[in-house]
């Protein structure tokens, strides 16, 4: 099993990038919120790697941070979502702001992504929504973030993401903005907001 992969990023297109290494070009598969953040053609880079193998097929689905990955195997967990489907998935919906969605059981919003209709996107919650806190430990957060907070935090990260920001400046300035307000609630995602981009302004 391909666990990562690190060489020189030779093609990139939503239908999948090409990392040659040894001499030897490997086909990726990635999701388009994994292909907006990989440098130019030509640069070298490093994806963590999911293998999957069946019958003939061998497929190369890779991510840049593990947080991706393990929401991506979350997914093929579910009944009825294979590799691509979830790579389809994630194209829609950063894994961060999936697993908000599920933890928050907010089946609305995972039917706005392009494929996921009505069913799926409830069969999603039901069969993910009590693995999420689970699995955040295991990334590495020291406890499951408060209902509340989570969706403070995701309706946060959402403005800032649709205003153009970058998902990675824009988590870091909402945990300064909750450490420096002290405020957590979600009647005062207006204060939050106001102080997230005074921080984001600053940088």
């Amino acid at each position: 099993m391909i666990a990562s992969l690190c060489g020189t990023l030779t093609a990139k297109s939503p239908q999948g990038i090409v990392v040659e290494t040894g001499g030897v070009g490997l086909e990726v598969l990635v999701p388009l919120t994994v292909l907006y953040e990989l440098p130019d053609a030509g640069s070298t880079v490093r994806l963590l790697i999911q293998t999957h193998m069946r019958e003939s097929q061998f497929l190369l689905v890779g991510f840049l941070q593990q947080e991706e990955k393990e929401t991506f195997r979350l997914l093929t967990t579910v009944t009825g979502i294979g590799p691509r489907l979830a790579v389809n998935i994630l194209s829609g919906i950063p894994a961060g702001e999936l697993l908000d969605t599920v933890y928050r059981e907010d089946a609305p919003r995972l039917q706005r992504i392009p494929g996921v209709g009505k069913k799926m996107a409830e069969r999603i919650v039901l069969e993910l929504k009590d693995k999420v806190p689970e699995r955040e430990v295991a990334l590495g957060r020291p406890e499951p973030l408060s209902r509340k907070r989570r969706q403070l935090f995701s309706e946060l990260l959402s403005a800032l993401m649709n205003l153009g920001y970058k998902r990675k400046e824009a988590e870091a300035a909402i945990e300064k903005a909750f450490l420096n307000t002290g405020k957590a609630e979600p009647e005062h995602l207006e204060i939050l907001l106001k102080e997230t981009l005074r921080l984001l302004m600053k940088e």
